[in-house]
């Protein structure tokens, strides 16, 4: 399969990466358009497939298209590829907030694959939502779906909105981690640790908390039960939590991601 990602920033980079180190493709069949000739240039040192400069010269090649521009770039991209693209070509777009049915009216295709990914997939640890529209044939999704998992893992949703519900959750996902990481760290550092002790604490702290989860079939409030014992020091910041309504605070947040994803949606 000939893959052509237009576009190569963070997540574009990421894919063919990912792609090469799998060896679902090589350097021959993997194509990257980039209109910036710095980037073009940088991106030639990086050994990750053939990069062009213009259209014309690696749409047709292509059977799968990945769109992974920026949201505002697309109605210039669109314009500028439509005349050029072909219907049995499949297209997968992790344009936020771009719907299907923009694309397939925009370019005039009907193959269309919506994913979310989010910024672990650089290091292998991401997570990706998709869809597709019903044009696509299973095969061609499975082969989308092979492609996204190494970058980490995948789910995929019947319901479009769905994938806005992931935006807010998994593509916001780890700024609301790191938020928390940020504050447990000013914590530490007012107690009395070093910049670097206090990182070390509480980052390892969130990876061994992660694993544990995932070691055992238990809950999150089934473990906070475990580590929190009356009168006890987890108690007094858990109670310190509820008094301030941290939970609803945290769910009125991720809220607030969906209802700006939805007004991207409405915007494209």
């Amino acid at each position: 399969m000939n893959i052509l990602i237009i576009g190569g920033g963070n997540m574009g980079a990421t894919y063919a990466h990912s792609f090469l180190r799998s060896h679902i493709t090589n350097r021959e069949a993997m194509m990257i358009l980039e209109k910036s000739p710095e980037k073009a240039t940088e991106l030639s040192r990086k050994d990750i497939g053939q990069v062009f400069g213009r259209p014309e010269d690696c749409i047709g090649k292509a059977d799968l298209i990945i769109l992974a521009v920026k949201p505002q770039d697309a109605p210039v991209l669109f314009q500028a590829i439509r005349p050029i693209v072909d219907e049995q070509q499949v297209f997968l777009s992790i344009m936020a907030g771009v719907k299907i049915e923009t694309i397939a009216s925009a370019l005039g295709v009907r193959k269309i694959i919506r994913a979310m990914p989010n910024l672990p997939a650089q290091i292998g640890m991401g997570m990706t939502a998709f869809t597709a529209s019903d044009e696509v044939t299973r095969i061609e999704l499975v082969t989308v779906q092979n492609l996204l998992n190494t970058t980490g893992k995948t789910v995929y949703v019947n319901q479009e909105s769905a994938i806005d519900a992931a935006t807010a959750i998994s593509g916001s996902g780890p700024a609301y981690v790191w938020f928390f990481m940020n504050a447990l760290m000013e914590g530490a550092r007012s107690m009395g640790f070093s910049e670097s002790e206090a990182e070390l604490l509480v980052s390892q702290t969130f990876a061994g908390a992660i694993e544990l989860y995932r070691a055992a079939g238990l809950s999150c409030q089934e473990w906070i039960e475990r580590v929190c014992s009356r009168g006890g020091t987890t108690e007094a910041a858990l109670a310190n939590y509820t008094a301030n309504a941290v939970h609803e605070d945290i769910v009125a947040g991720a809220m607030a991601a969906l209802h700006r994803a939805e007004a991207l949606g409405k915007q494209d």
